[in-house]
């Protein structure tokens, strides 16, 4: 459903060229929780923000459903990013002034037009309603960012990132910021959307105590995926959400 192939990517810092990805292959499944393990600065952030189009390769091919992606125009990554890709970062990103329920709501406020969010608005603050009571915020809808705790903002964070109905979910460290009980917690709420909901999900971590909630595990050492050693069958398939 989503394929890297031979991926390479590098950054410069000052006159020195930095390679991350190194020829990268990697097929994520249908319907799949994916855990990518490896240590600091193995690529693992950088390989997510390409398959999810924040980023492009320098060579390289990225694939969703057989279509290539990562060259298509600007306008067409906008919208694979606000309603085919959600996002999950290990520091949650939530506007400050805003409430709980606004910050949910901030992908469809960027999605639509003025006229397309008046005529939509009462279905989307109902989606982000149900959403939040999912994720075990609904008494928190009015209350800001500095309000809630760690664990609270990254409950949030998810609620955001489903909003749109997306295709895949990537997370990037989403327990990195969370003590161990806490980020298990939100560990099993991505499995539970996983297999109730049907959302493929992509999640890249260091901690290798979270990963055996996922159905299956790859590891990167130096840009590369370089085996399959700690895969496990997969538990759950099923259809993915259709793109709002």
């Amino acid at each position: 459903m989503l394929t890297a192939e031979n991926l390479h990517k590098a950054y410069r810092r000052q006159a020195v060229r930095v390679p991350v990805l190194n020829g990268l292959d990697l097929e994520v499944k249908t319907g799949e929780f994916l855990s990518i393990v490896g240590a600091s600065g193995s690529g693992k952030s950088t390989l997510l923000h390409l398959l999810g189009t924040l980023d492009a390769p320098d060579s390289g091919r990225i694939f969703l459903d057989g279509k290539r992606i990562d060259n298509l125009p600007n306008r067409d990554r906008d919208a694979l990013r606000n309603r085919v890709f959600g996002y999950i970062f290990q520091f949650y990103h939530l506007l400050p002034e805003l409430t709980t329920l606004d910050n949910v709501l901030m992908p469809a406020y960027i999605g639509h037009s003025v006229l397309g969010w008046m005529k939509s608005r009462s279905k989307l603050r109902a989606r982000a309603m149900e959403l939040l009571t999912k994720v075990g915020m609904g008494h928190r809808i009015k209350h800001r960012p500095r309000e809630l705790s760690g664990g609270e903002l990254q409950r949030a964070a998810v609620a955001r990132a489903l909003l749109m109905n997306p295709r895949v979910l990537l997370a990037d460290e989403p327990t990195g910021n969370l003590d161990a009980a806490t980020g298990d917690e939100i560990v099993r709420l991505l499995r539970d959307l996983n297999r109730d909901d049907g959302v493929t999900i992509v999640m890249v971590t260091h901690n290798l105590d979270i990963v055996t909630a996922t159905d299956r595990v790859v590891r990167m050492v130096g840009g590369v995926v370089t085996d399959d050693t700690m895969a496990k069958k997969p538990s759950f398939h099923s259809p993915l959400l259709a793109a709002v």
